[in-house]
């Protein structure tokens, strides 16, 4: 353990930790019209298996721009890689990735100043570098050539590791041309040859056991980020409970989506499942699946850029009193997410993912919103090839101040897209590996038990969270969650930003 503290035992290779949850209820008086507060409290205790297992990460997609970049950059963390740019000689890293790269407050040293650690550093976590990477794509191309494809790094890079990249093939994916854009068709060579969803589903499942046995895993954990598919419809009795569902895939019912059949195929192998693109994946009958094989599932959306930045700076507006009336988000892109995108349908769903993030924010002050008052949100995504990986965003916000008075503020946000959601990916997988070896059990239990399988703390990373009750969309609550519940699992108390002991005399 890189943190020794009081408050924690270690007994078998488990770290045990006592926790308090604390809720104040604040209960509206009728006859007063002021809030009554009741201050509630439970008590649990946490269970760490401090024990890091080996694991393998297979991603669906694994040709496209996000899967071949993230490979080449554990290959090049993983030999300690250096090359040419224009800018000088880079260092191989993982800049971008919240477990990785940023840091937590432990306390304050003998002099009274904070000590911070890295928050990759306050539990045992799986090492990025010992990650096993494989997964499936509709592209025959091997990761060398899905690499020089993608053209997201340097060329110096890309010769360094070309050699081990090109050994390295996607297995054979599904391909439901309803789903996404028919621009994508010609990628498509390398599909299963069974067209039967029954029998795709076993070669699925198969692929993963296969995966696991073959490398020598403990775990593995299955991430969509393919293509973005358009909204599935959600029909009573087709994918509407877990049991209706598998049966519609007996019947080969043409509205399961391949991300739908993914998530299904990872579920039944006791293999958490996350998904990186805005599709409703999780339909009724897949959240049911997870309930009852008590599996881990998480999603949805990759947050990365113009969505991250979003939910910054209204989180900042809002709590700072000022009324965002209209906000008109551009994009546009050159890679093969933006010509996907082109698709009306499929824009449908990256458009719901988006403007969806203000939400909790805007609800959190009725001084400055009426219930139901929204600020205007528009969102457009253009395909343009020229600027490749290089995503461009101009965000408008206009805002009321005081006394009906207006203020505008303009960004314009150049963003590589792959190399901002590749270390996603990897926080993404190391939390959902980290959670399946984080148990609890409330005061009076006997019992140690997992937490709830769909994984709000992943929010942080998703775009449109999928929650347990209504989604939370501030960025530093969501940072909040995953630090808190680090300090509540090794014995620390949440942090504070209260600065008492700056206001004392």
């Amino acid at each position: 353990m890189y943190i020794n503290s009081p408050n924690t035992k270690i007994k078998d290779n488990y770290l045990y930790s006592d926790y308090t949850y604390e809720v104040t209820k604040a209960l509206k008086n009728s006859s007063t019209d002021q809030y009554d507060l009741v201050s509630e409290s439970k008590k649990y205790q946490l269970r760490t298996d401090l024990r890091v297992p080996r694991v393998g990460l297979m991603l669906v997609g694994w040709g496209g721009n996000n899967g071949s970049t993230l490979t080449a950059a554990i290959i090049a963390n993983k030999n300690k890689l250096s090359w040419n740019t224009r800018r000088g000689v880079q260092h191989a890293n993982y800049f971008g990735s919240l477990l990785l790269a940023s840091t937590s407050k432990i306390g304050v040293d003998q002099n009274g100043e904070d000590v911070f650690v890295p928050l990759s550093k306050l539990l045992p976590m799986v090492e990025p570098n010992d990650l096993v990477i494989g997964g499936w794509d509709i592209s025959s191309k091997n990761l060398a050539e899905s690499m020089q494809r993608a053209q997201v790094l340097e060329p110096d890079l890309q010769r360094q590791v070309f050699d081990e990249m090109a050994k390295l093939k996607p297995l054979p994916s599904i391909y439901y041309k309803d789903f996404i854009a028919a621009n994508q068709e010609n990628r498509a060579d390398n599909l299963i040859k069974e067209t039967n969803k029954k029998d795709q589903l076993e070669i699925i499942r198969e692929d993963i056991r296969n995966f696991k046995k073959w490398n020598g895993l403990d775990k593995v954990i299955v991430l969509w980020t393919a293509n973005t598919e358009r909204f599935a419809e959600l029909i009573d009795g087709v994918n509407d409970t877990s049991e209706n569902l598998l049966k519609s895939i007996e019947s080969n019912h043409a509205e399961i989506s391949a991300s739908s059949m993914f998530a299904i195929a990872s579920i039944l192998e006791n293999c958490p499942f996350i998904n990186g693109s805005p599709q409703n994946t999780f339909v009724a009958g897949v959240l049911d699946l997870a309930y009852k094989n008590s599996v881990y599932i998480g999603g949805d959306d990759f947050k990365s850029g113009q969505t991250k930045l979003k939910s910054v700076l209204v989180d900042f507006l809002v709590n700072a009193g000022i009324k965002p009336l209209a906000i008109t988000s551009y994009n546009h892109l050159g890679n093969n997410d933006g010509l996907n995108l082109n698709s009306p349908s499929q824009f449908r769903s990256k458009e719901i993912s988006k403007t969806n993030v203000v939400d909790d924010m805007v609800d959190s002050n009725p001084i400055l919103y009426n219930k139901g008052e929204r600020p205007d949100h528009v969102v457009v995504i253009k395909y343009v090839p020229s600027v490749g990986d290089s995503k461009r965003a101009l965000d408008e916000y206009e805002n009321e101040i005081f006394m009906g008075g207006r203020k505008t503020i303009s960004i314009h946000n150049t963003c590589e897209d792959s190399l901002l959601a590749s270390p996603l990916i990897l926080d993404l997988a190391i939390l959902t590996e980290l959670m399946t070896r984080i148990q609890v059990k409330q005061q009076g239990q006997t019992e140690y038990e997992n937490f709830h399988p769909i994984l709000t703390i992943l929010s942080y990373m998703l775009k449109a969270p999928l929650s347990v009750g209504r989604p939370v969309n501030s960025l530093f609550k969501q940072r909040n969650a995953i630090e808190n519940f680090f300090r509540a699992c090794i014995g620390l108390a949440p942090t504070t930003d209260l600065i008492f002991d700056k206001m004392l005399k």
